[in-house]
């Protein structure tokens, strides 16, 4: 009997695991480009879509070859994202976890396409734009998590007794997320939201002329917050009987936080010169990264006394592989 393709075509973990750091890596690549198509004032350098002025190459104009160049690595990372998407069925051994974040990969950059054509059509709007920076913001989230979990099988890591360590490294989440939200809506505000036939695009302006300073006092706000709350973390998984696993990654993002802070503040007065706003939305893009990184590395927790049955059919395999490891 013949085997089903599955059988006869494998591929190793540390294959796999290859393929999700190219796939993470295309992915935090696509957000800086698109970052730069937006600070150039590209975003209307090709005013169709797919094509550009009608045609399969841009014209030679500055504008158009950049918005065209960054649709191009959208390509690649469609292709890259398949990839760990449909080889997570052949990895070996099998993890249904692994195929279900691999699955999210190219369901979000379809919807990515659908957004980055919506706002051509619809000029640069400023929420969709905010839209397209923040899925892309969460398809790192699934991306990152496929790359680490890929990285290694269940039981090879310990869980951690640290209960407070944990959730409080967890607690930082919708912090960073709150702080990138407030952030997105401060490009929206700010000088850097493009053109269309040469006149600027719409902006926020809820709070009229003075929309910008009042989002960006309030984006530096929370990412204060965001900063104290994050070396109050970093002093707690240092106490008596923390875990300490996570201490380096937290280091390198706040490490990170605090670069951004001295970016924010020279960009904010040198008046927002967009090379400087790039760099300060790359800085936003790897301190997210680090973010995830941290958590991550505070692990998973060990199960409470008197909650540790097993579920038929997941449980028990580990169980049997970390009783293993341990003889």
């Amino acid at each position: 009997m013949r085997q089903p393709l599955r059988d006869r075509f494998e591929i190793s973990p540390q294959r796999y695991a290859q393929v999700t750091a190219v796939a993470l890596a295309a992915l935090a690549l696509i957000v800086l480009t698109g970052a730069a198509v937006r600070l150039t004032g590209s975003g209307l350098g090709c005013p169709d879509w797919p094509k550009c002025y009608g045609g399969t190459t841009p014209p030679l104009e500055s504008h158009a070859v950049i918005e065209y160049a960054n649709r191009l690595l959208t390509g690649f990372v469609g292709f890259a994202v398949i990839a760990a998407s449909v080889l997570a069925f052949f990895r070996r051994p099998y993890r249904w976890h692994l195929a279900v974040f691999g699955a999210l990969l190219p369901l979000g950059v379809i919807g990515q396409a659908i957004l980055g054509a919506l706002v051509v059509k619809y000029h640069l709007a400023p929420g969709l734009v905010m839209s397209h920076f923040i899925l892309s913001m969460l398809l790192l989230d699934a991306s990152f998590a496929l790359a680490w979990c890929s990285r290694y099988e269940p039981w090879e890591r310990r869980r951690s007794s640290d209960r407070l360590g944990v959730w409080s490294v967890r607690a930082l989440i919708p912090l960073g997320q709150l702080t990138i939200a407030a952030g997105t809506v401060a490009t929206a505000s700010g000088p850097h939201a493009g053109a269309h036939a040469g006149q600027l695009v719409h902006r926020f302006d809820f709070e009229g002329t003075k929309t910008l300073e009042w989002v960006v006092q309030r984006h530096s706000a929370i990412a204060t917050v965001f900063g104290l709350a994050a070396i109050a973390v970093w002093f707690l998984l240092r106490r008596p009987g923390g875990d300490r696993r996570a201490l380096g990654p937290l280091s390198v993002m706040i490490g990170l936080m605090a670069l951004q802070g001295v970016v924010g503040g020279v960009q904010w007065a040198l008046k927002l010169p967009g090379e400087i706003v790039w760099v300060h939305v790359a800085l936003a893009t790897t301190t997210w990264l680090a973010m995830l990184w941290t958590v991550a590395t505070a692990g998973r927790l060990e199960p409470r006394s008197g909650d540790v049955a097993i579920r038929p059919g997941h449980g028990a395999d580990e169980a049997e592989h970390r009783t293993a490891a341990l003889t």
